[in-house]
């Protein structure tokens, strides 16, 4: 139903409509109350998409249920090229895994336009912890199963999943303590009540700089230029290993192709700007950009990846 309804949509719209697409103002929703990483990388990319659209591209603030929400909402949109979606691991990879009655199909539902950025995870150990390597760390772990713990920002977040395919990589039993936000979390390995925590990069590093913590490896596929003296993850024993947490523009499925390209395209002039650049990397994101099949490949490969680390690590959703 949903299929014929899109393309009884799309018969109505004809073909000079596209040509002069967009005619009218767009919104972007965001499934996150204003101020936190995803509303700031949505308004980035909403004030520059204005400029290159030449219509104003309105951003709309819809939280709720870890941005299933919104991303319901999008899924119910009108398929015209005027409704986005600014997405995220959580959202869009990670849920699907973890919740089994989503009301919108995650595969199907959305067609992905492109990534505005990635921002990069790090493996962080109290400066107690006898490891100064992955491999080292590994070690520990495999000497005193059961013995180690690592914090997260909670059940099912981001960063408890990448916890979780870290101990299936690393073959390592280490107990996992949640808590209600990274900062908690991270305040507390700095304490020594935990061992470690797979943290995002820009609140570890002023701690790492100051003795309290340990940063062992950044957990993406090669190293950052910002720190190209830090190893990943994946070159100290754990190749393929990679947790971040990405942000990516979306359409509802059905949207014109033509739309689809048109903002694609201007997405990807965005994130090429020095001053959209500079704003996103403020925000501890490495600005990233691809086409509209590369980003849902991309995608594709999130949500068949984090079904396996759910399905084998036996994780639930609350």
């Amino acid at each position: 139903m949903r299929a014929l309804l899109c393309a009884l949509v799309l018969l109505t719209v004809a073909p000079a409509a596209l040509s002069q697409y967009p005619s009218k103002p767009l919104r972007m929703l965001v499934g996150f109350p204003p101020g936190g990483a995803n509303d700031i990388v949505a308004r980035i990319a909403a004030q520059k998409l204005s400029e290159t659209l030449g219509q104003p591209v309105v951003v709309e603030n819809r939280p709720g249920n870890a941005g299933v929400v919104a991303a319901e909402a999008l899924s119910r949109a009108t398929p015209d090229g005027y409704t986005l979606m600014l997405g995220s691991t959580g959202t869009n990879a990670i849920a699907p895994a973890l919740t089994s009655k989503l009301p919108y199909d995650a595969f199907n539902a959305f067609s992905p336009v492109g990534l505005v950025g990635i921002a990069p995870s790090a493996l962080v150990v109290h400066a107690a912890v006898p490891a100064n390597s992955v491999r080292e760390l590994v070690a520990l772990a495999k000497s005193k199963p059961g013995k180690l713990t690592y914090a997260s920002s909670g059940n099912g977040t981001t960063l408890h999943l990448g916890g979780e395919l870290f101990k299936l990589m690393a073959g390592v039993d280490i107990v996992h303590i949640p808590y209600k936000g990274n900062a908690q979390a991270l305040n507390d390995v700095v304490g020594g009540q935990v061992d470690l925590i797979l943290s995002a990069l820009p609140p570890a590093l002023p701690l790492a700089k100051a003795g309290k913590v340990r940063i062992l490896g950044v957990a993406m596929p090669e190293r950052l230029r910002s720190m190209p003296d830090t190893p990943t993850v994946a070159e100290q024993g754990l190749p393929g290993y990679e947790m971040s947490t990405w942000y990516g523009l979306f359409a509802p499925a059905g949207t014109p192709a033509e739309a689809v390209e048109r903002v694609g395209a201007d997405l990807r002039r965005a994130v090429a700007d020095a001053k959209v650049r500079e704003q996103i990397a403020a925000q501890g994101i490495e600005p990233v950009s691809n086409t509209p099949a590369e980003f849902r490949a991309f995608v594709n490969a999130e949500l068949e990846k984090w079904a396996r680390v759910v399905k084998a690590a036996g994780v639930k959703g609350d």
